[in-house]
């Protein structure tokens, strides 16, 4: 996979792309990343991408301009996703991190000032995605949020294979809890069942915990979610013991 991310403000990304999951990740083959200053595309001598809006109004728009062009300079086989991280997005969740984890070529643009120009949205990018419902300084977090929630999802990018499908969300419940040694620490006790060595008791134990802790943090998850017989059971027995 390859990611291009596309900044007023590319130091941010240093730390960030050379660490942890992310950095193994590249080390591995299994993902490159390019971070471009687009104002590097600017047309003015002094570098500017942003003008005031026309109609009057606060603040500053980016330009069109260069980032049409940032994007056009990049060599790309096929026409990648190219997505602007902004509040009026579509707000991300585990399901579109599995889908963009699918691509091959990912672009992020990452604005600032009041907005851009309405150009770039409908002649420009593919995807507008929204982190949450609150307003960030840029769009430079976002992106990075995003870009680790898709490149962990690379075969071979965690250590475990299994961690990114147990995850919370992935199966769309939120992930039951987890424990390890000791097994009792000043005095809390970790559950019996997970030191029976009993496989599908644990497993049905764990299937339980996780509907019990969507059940009470997140019930929105359960209203249309298909259930099996046996986690039908199992949330009906959690309801059982809360009454």
């Amino acid at each position: 996979m390859r990611i291009d991310i596309l900044t007023l403000f590319p130091e941010m990304f240093t730390g960030v792309l050379e660490s942890s999951i992310l950095g193994k990740a590249q080390e591995k083959g299994l993902v490159e990343y390019h971070v471009t200053n687009f104002r590097d595309f600017s047309e003015s001598k002094h570098g500017t991408v942003d003008d005031t809006p026309y109609g009057g109004g606060g603040g500053m728009v980016l330009k069109p301009e260069p980032l049409f062009r940032a994007v056009e300079s990049l060599s790309a086989e096929k026409k990648p996703r190219v997505i602007l991280m902004c509040p009026q997005g579509k707000r991300y969740n585990q399901k579109i991190a599995e889908e963009l984890a699918q691509e091959e070529h990912l672009v992020f643009i990452c604005g600032h000032y009041e907005g851009y120009d309405e150009r770039i949205r409908q002649f420009l990018v593919t995807d507008e995605i929204s982190i949450g419902d609150y307003v960030l300084t840029g769009g430079e977090l976002g992106a990075m949020v995003v870009v680790d929630s898709v490149v962990r999802l690379q075969p071979g990018a965690l250590g475990n294979e299994t961690s990114a499908v147990t995850d919370s969300y992935s199966t769309g419940l939120l992930e039951y809890p987890h424990y390890t040694r000791p097994a009792e620490f000043r005095g809390w006790k970790v559950p019996d069942i997970l030191l029976s060595g009993h496989h599908a008791n644990i497993e049905r134990w764990r299937l339980k915990e996780s509907l019990r802790r969507t059940l009470e943090r997140r019930p929105d998850l359960l209203e249309n979610m298909e259930l099996s017989k046996e986690a039908k059971t199992l949330l009906e027995e959690i309801k059982q013991e809360k009454k």
